[in-house]
Order: structure tokens, then sequence, then C-alpha cells
């Protein structure tokens, strides 16, 4: 087995491991991260805005998603992806004891969501250094799940920021604009 073989199976793991789950659980419910990672303050950087209908990538324990429900609104929806089930039963706990309505939770991997075509109006990934089915396949259901000139926030958390902006121009997207490590891009139209 070579070596990228082998990270990818190490990642694998982890993404559906309890240690994993437990680490990101404690991080982002530590009641104190608001204050230095303000998720209201990210999600405007990424666009979010009244009544769209958004995708979150890789939820993890809902930090952004009772902030991106609260910012979308009743007319608006979130759905949060996660491939960890104990992700997603924190997520419906957290939006059960908030009464929203506005939020579907989804343990599914974000390669394949499963979303029809061009639903959706913005797409966010933040804080995930890997991502079960690669980024470039996740990028690919993004653009096809969202409608034209839909939005697709990126959070720069390795690489380098050409190698982001140059999978998310390979994925159908075009650079607009960045908020410190958020990077955003507009969902090209094919010609």
């Amino acid at each position: 087995m070579n070596v990228e073989s082998q990270k990818k199976q190490h990642y694998s793991s982890l993404e559906t491991s309890g240690i994993a789950y437990w680490t990101i659980r404690l991080i982002h419910d530590n009641p104190l991260l608001p204050l230095v990672r303000n998720p209201y303050k990210l999600l405007r950087a990424a666009g979010l805005d009244q009544t769209q209908r958004i995708v979150e990538v890789g939820c993890g324990p809902g930090f952004f998603t009772v902030p991106a429900a609260d910012m979308v609104g009743n007319q608006g929806h979130v759905y949060a992806i996660d491939i960890n089930r104990r992700a997603i039963e924190r997520v419906r706990r957290k939006i059960q004891k908030q009464r929203l309505e506005n939020v579907t939770p989804l343990c599914i991997n974000a390669s394949k969501t499963g979303l029809s075509a061009g639903s959706c109006d913005l797409a966010f990934v933040f804080g995930l250094r890997h991502i079960a089915g690669g980024l470039e396949k996740v990028l690919l259901e993004l653009y096809r799940i969202l409608r034209p000139g839909g939005t697709l926030s990126l959070e720069k958390t390795k690489g380098s920021e050409t190698a982001l902006r140059g999978a998310a121009k390979n994925a159908g997207f075009d650079f607009s604009e960045k908020h410190g490590r958020i990077f955003r891009f507009k969902k090209r139209e094919l010609s």
C-alpha cells in the first residue's frame, strides 16, 4: 500500500471514529470558542443572507449550524452534512432544543449529497483539513447542487492560496472575493 493510500485510509477511519468526534466536540462546544472564532462574523464573510438555501459541509457538532439557521431565517434552509453519525445526532439535539425547523441534518458523504441539482444558493466548507471523498469530488458535487451564480465559500486551512483557488477553478468556480481566511467563489456558467 502506498503512502497516499495509507493516509486516505487513516483519515477515513478518523472521520468515523469516536476519538475524532469527541475531540471536535470538545473544541466546538466550548462556550469560550465564540469569543475567538465568532461564527456570525465568519458566516457573514461567507455571504450568508436571509432566505438562502445553504449547504454546510462537515458540520461537526453544529458550531456553525445554529447561527447559520438564525441568519437565513424561517424562509431559508440549512443542510448540515457530516459523515459522522455522532455529529449528526448532536446537531439534531441542538436543533430540537432550539426548536429550529429550517435545518436538515444529513449523515452522508459530501461528494454524494443526493440533493437536487441547482437547489442551493450557497455552500460553505469551514475548518476541514481533510474531506471524505476528497476535495475535488466534493467541489464537483457542490457545483452540481448550487444554482446558477451560486456561492461557494471555503476557509483556507492548509496548503497554499493558489492551490485552493486552483481546486475551485477546476471544479467550475470563479474567485470573487476574500475576507481573511474565507474565500468566496461564484459558480461559473457553462457556455
